[in-house]
């Protein structure tokens, strides 16, 4: 579904992603792991179109576009004072005519009820009315998964989106994302600190060091030679 193909991005002189290829199924939970300054969140951005990068990325085949890829993120981007409803709806402002998109309360009830639906598939149906400030962090990004879904788009690229959560939110949040993955079809990409989470939800690993792929394959293999000694307690 997707492939990003020689991605290779400079910030001034330093390269910082030499020449990467990845991919990623339809079905598909694939884990990027490494060290800080690998270039881990800088393929994500480029497969994006976050930030310029040679190479050549695309989506089932054809070249990506504005509505193939749904972010997920560290920072979640919630609208606080919003309800997690209104927060999903927003998933859909891509598709919707500009004069239905200037406030939620314009939302078509079409656009609410997929929204709905989505907060039922991510277990917060119950909570749609809520303010987006008044949830735990694990549920926040649970609405942000659902926006992602409200989109439509083929696939999502999440940028280390557990790393601000405790444990168990984070266990429920990549649960999700595989499971997504599995039963909706989509090509899941996420950036992950954790190899002990991409070992239990991953269905592929790739590693980059200094920019570079230096392994891909499955979610068991070893994974040490990605990280310095000191860190291999603190990333498992």
């Amino acid at each position: 579904m997707l492939t990003a193909t020689g991605l290779t991005v400079h910030y001034g002189h330093r390269e910082v992603l030499h020449q990467v290829d990845v991919g990623v199924g339809s079905g598909e939970l694939l884990a990027v792991l490494g060290a800080n300054g690998s270039g881990k969140s800088t393929l994500l951005r480029a497969t994006a179109g976050l930030v310029p990068a040679d190479g050549e990325v695309t989506i089932d085949g054809r070249h990506r576009g504005p509505l193939d890829i749904a972010l997920v993120f560290q920072r979640i981007h919630l609208v606080g004072r919003r309800s997690a409803l209104d927060n999903v709806c927003t998933g859909a402002l891509g598709r919707l005519p500009l004069h239905r998109s200037l406030t939620p309360a314009l939302f078509p009830r079409e656009v609410r009820e997929e929204a709905m639906g989505c907060l039922e598939r991510v277990g917060l149906a119950d909570r749609a009315h809520d303010r987006a400030d008044g949830l735990s962090g694990g549920q926040q990004q649970r609405v942000a998964i659902a926006r992602a879904l409200c989109q439509r788009a083929p696939v999502v690229l999440a940028d280390e989106p557990v790393s601000a959560l405790d444990p168990a939110a984070a266990e429920q949040v990549l649960e999700l994302l595989a499971e997504l993955a599995h039963t909706e079809g989509l090509a899941v990409l996420a950036v992950l600190h954790q190899p002990d989470l991409a070992r239990r939800h991953a269905d592929r690993v790739v590693g980059l060091r200094d920019g570079a792929v230096v392994l891909d394959g499955p979610p068991d293999q070893p994974v040490d030679s990605l990280y310095p000694h000191a860190l291999l307690e603190t990333t498992s």
